[in-house]
């Protein structure tokens, strides 16, 4: 008797120092940008599919590109970024399994209430930028190779200004985050293109505004994709696809539609679509 109920008392002992070590195993590794990590998309999202699967999402938050490179060299299960030619690019190199559309919002360019370079108001974001470069009023840039700066610099380029040349005279880059970006431009009053849903909640406005909107060259993608795990051996590929399908399902888009700020909603899904 006394040796069966030491039997079962080591068994249970030695199934609760196992326990810990499975369930510790049970998350993933998602790069992702500063831009959904900012606007506290995850912060609500992740704790609904915790919920429901039983596993921790970890983020690394970074800009896009960095978040790629960290992708391809096996450093995360998951990409969850917006620069859709970088991630088209990222599938066909064999670095991932399939790309899907998750959710959109829009760029807008903010700038201080006084408006030095007359910009406010409006839709036409190639003449804006040409405003501004003409007035040599500052503009902060993340200047980090993210989907923002991606986009930004695309938008330059379409207006016809070398924006990049002036580096260090009215064109400033800060070689950093969305949050970090928005804090450093309005310290210096400049103009600063961000994603709206991190302007929305950005808590730092002071007399900022929104300058420059409503242009349809601002679309902002998300896209989600696995890791592949036949280049990186080491993705937990079947966690990862879980968290995929959970995010593009009605339940994960609803989820991310119903995410919202002052009232404001930040992304709207487009899986599927």
């Amino acid at each position: 008797m006394f040796r069966r109920s030491f039997a079962g008392l080591a068994a249970a002992a030695l199934f609760a120092l196992a326990a810990p070590a499975q369930a510790a195993d049970d998350f993933i590794i998602v790069q992702s940008t500063t831009s959904t990590q900012n606007s506290g998309l995850f912060d609500d999202l992740l704790p609904k599919f915790q919920a429901k699967t039983g596993i921790e999402v970890r983020v690394v938050a970074v800009g896009t590109g960095q978040a790629i490179k960290n992708a391809a060299n096996g450093d995360g299960d998951v990409l969850f970024v917006h620069a859709k030619p970088a991630e088209e690019k990222f599938v066909a190199d064999g670095d991932g399994v399939v790309r899907y559309d998750v959710m959109y919002n829009d760029f807008v360019i903010v700038g201080p209430a006084d408006d030095p370079a007359g910009v406010a108001g409006s839709s036409d974001v190639t003449a804006a930028l040409t405003t501004i470069a003409q007035a040599q009023a500052p503009f902060a840039s993340r200047g980090d190779d993210s989907g923002t700066h991606k986009a930004e610099l695309r938008l330059w380029k379409a207006a016809g200004v070398d924006a990049p040349a002036a580096s260090g005279d009215w064109y400033r880059e800060t070689g950093s985050g969305m949050g970090a970006t928005l804090n450093a431009g309005t310290a210096m009053g400049a103009y600063i293109m961000t994603d709206r849903a991190t302007w929305i909640a950005f808590g730092n406005k002071g007399d900022y505004q929104i300058a420059v909107q409503g242009d349809e060259r601002m679309f902002n993608q998300y896209g989600i994709i696995l890791v592949n795990p036949e280049t990186h051996p080491g993705v937990k590929a079947e966690l990862g696809q879980a968290f995929v399908d959970w995010v593009v399902s009605p339940e994960g888009q609803d989820a991310i539609a119903a995410y919202k700020v002052d009232g404001q909603q930040l992304f709207f899904p487009n899986a599927g679509e």
